[in-house]
């Protein structure tokens, strides 16, 4: 693999889909030496970062997330769009997450020389998978890509993790199921800036706009997020794409307006600063847990908590106790 940060950082600005890939694969490594090599690229890519629109979208399953994204994605190269999709995937090791096969389903979309799918690596702590998503998401963004996708393929903390990352969060969700509200978790509600019903085509259009009804006088009992915007509920068919285009002229409104009030800027800082401490405590579980004195004595306090020789908050003391005079010492 190339060592020299010039050709990552030249090969992106210049939009080579091959460097880009490549420079995404380095993100993923968990070598130390590749993560210093990352560490610089993204440090010279950071000043061309942050122009794109970055759309989270998450969906139960069933909801058609997979047609949604590529014929949303279909109008937005045909208008000209440079459009990247990325995920948020932790919850497999084994299948690798839907996107993976979202890659072959997507074909026309990801034949198209203005769209670049990328799958999340599978497995893995759910930190570790969005960290990986937001340095990618800024090499998109250096390399030219205007519209970002961040597509949540697990569920519970990867719907917190994505709508972290981005400015607008779409929720995809399906009618006709009967029980509708109690199928969606309300923390994730909270975090919707738009509820789209899909599949309201053929005989379920009328089930679409009982289901819309219902998303809408529950999203009456929140609170909403931002003084400048309600979030709306919409019908739409990624069968027929009736809907998608005005799902997109509402995040574009939704855009105009969190510039206008000045809420987007304040809203990416927030991230910025919510992602540094992240990190932060990250790299201080990864420095307590690899100090020698620790990985010798945590399995023996693990038994003794196990076996009832000990409390738990005995075993935590004893640890953070050894760990300070560790410290001490290399003073």
């Amino acid at each position: 693999m190339e060592t020299d940060p010039r050709y990552y950082i030249q090969g992106v600005r210049a939009g080579d889909r091959k460097v880009l890939a490549k420079t995404i694969t380095l993100i993923e490594s968990s070598l130390p030496a590749h993560q210093k090599l990352v560490t610089t690229v993204l440090d010279h890519l950071l000043p061309y970062t942050g122009e794109a629109i970055r759309l989270g979208i998450t969906g139960v399953p069933g909801s058609g997330k997979s047609t949604f994204i590529e014929n949303l994605g279909i109008k937005l190269v045909e208008n000209g769009h440079r459009l990247a999709i990325l995920a948020v995937d932790p919850s497999s090791a084994k299948s690798g997450g839907s996107i993976l096969g979202d890659k072959t389903r997507m074909e026309k979309l990801s034949a198209h020389e203005s769209a670049f799918i990328r799958p999340s690596p599978s497995g893995g702590s759910l930190g570790g998978v969005s960290r990986k998503t937001r340095e990618s998401m800024l090499i998109c963004e250096a390399a030219g890509y205007d519209v970002i996708i961040v597509e949540t393929v697990g569920v519970g903390q990867s719907e917190v993790s994505v709508a972290s990352m981005v400015d607008f969060f779409l929720v995809l969700i399906l009618a006709g199921a009967g029980d509708e509200l109690q199928g969606i978790k309300r923390g994730v509600l909270e975090l919707a800036d738009a509820i789209a019903v899909n599949k309201a085509d053929g005989n379920n259009v009328e089930n679409a706009e009982k289901t819309r009804k219902a998303f809408a006088d529950a999203l009456h009992l929140l609170l909403p997020s931002s003084s400048a915007w309600v979030p709306p509920v919409m019908t739409c068919s990624a069968l027929t794409t009736a809907g998608i285009e005005e799902i997109w002229d509402t995040v574009l409104s939704h855009r105009r307006r969190m510039i206008e009030s000045g809420e987007l800027e304040a809203k990416r800082r927030h991230q910025a600063l919510d992602w540094m401490h992240f990190l932060l405590e990250e790299g201080l579980k990864e420095w307590f847990y690899t100090a020698p004195e620790i990985k010798h004595k945590l399995p023996l306090l693990k038994r003794s908590v196990e076996t009832g020789e000990t409390t738990p908050t005995a075993a935590v003391k004893d640890m953070l106790d050894t760990f300070t005079r560790r410290q001490e010492r290399n003073e």
